[in-house]
Formats: C-alpha cells, sequence, structure tokens
C-alpha cells in the first residue's frame, strides 16, 4: 500500500488526497477479496456496468436473460457456458458474447478459482431468471 510520503520525506507520487474532478475511485475493502464484485455504472454516469467474478469450481448463475448483449472475458480458471442450446468451454483469454434476450449461464470449472468480468451493456443491471 502506498504511503502518503515516501521514506525520503517527499510526497508519494503514487498517491492523490482526491481523484480529479469528474473522476470516480471505488477502492476495495479487505472483506471484497476473493469474492465477486458487481458495479452498476448508472450511478456515475456510464452506460456500463459488469461483474468482476472470482468464484469457486463449480459455483455460478442459473439460466437467465438480460434485454441487453453480455461480453464474458476469462482471466483465470475454466468456464462451462451454455447459451441458448450451445455450450461452450472458455479459458484465460476467451472472450464470450450473448446477444441480448439469449438465454444463458456460466459455470465454474476445473481445480481453480474462475476469475472473469461480464460486462452488461447497460448502466444498470437487468437480469430475470428463465426456468428450465
Amino acid at each position: 500500500m502506498c504511503r502518503t510520503q515516501c521514506s525520503c520525506g517527499s510526497p508519494c507520487p503514487q498517491r492523490q488526497s482526491s481523484p480529479p474532478q469528474g473522476v470516480h475511485l471505488l477502492r476495495a475493502t479487505p472483506e471484497q477479496a476473493g469474492r465477486t464484485i458487481k458495479f452498476q455504472g448508472g450511478v456515475y454516469g456510464a452506460n456500463t456496468s459488469f461483474f468482476a467474478v472470482s468464484v469457486e469450481p463449480g459455483s455460478g448463475p442459473g439460466l437467465h436473460v438480460h434485454p441487453y448483449a453480455e461480453v464474458w472475458i476469462v482471466r483465470r480458471g475454466q468456464a462451462g457456458f451454455q447459451a441458448g442450446r450451445e455450450e461452450i468451454v472458455a479459458g484465460p483469454g476467451d472472450i464470450l458474447v450473448v446477444e441480448a434476450s439469449v438465454p444463458h449461464k456460466f459455470t465454474s470449472m476445473g481445480n481453480e478459482r474462475l476469475e472473469m468480468v461480464c460486462i452488461h451493456d447497460s448502466g444498470n443491471i437487468v437480469q430475470h431468471s428463465v426456468e428450465q
């Protein structure tokens, strides 16, 4: 963690007392480490929202839909995706896009934790469960 002043006594160049005007800095808390983070951009004037997913193997949401497109970027681990009637396995660096109103879900696979970003093309996350 950065200190307000470096050991030489000069102000630390890595730290600002507050973000510049028009910038929102949302710092993670220790409780958020290793957990999924939900961000709804509309509150901050952004037209994009996301989940920064971090889940154990076997975890994932049930089948659901959104009225907008969703983009997944897998950063670590493996995920089994179901989109419509298709099933796809994706790993680190893979990007998947599902169009609006297509039923979809994912499940963390393998032995390691799944870390990915689920980008929602909306300032607010709108999600409706689908019966199987």
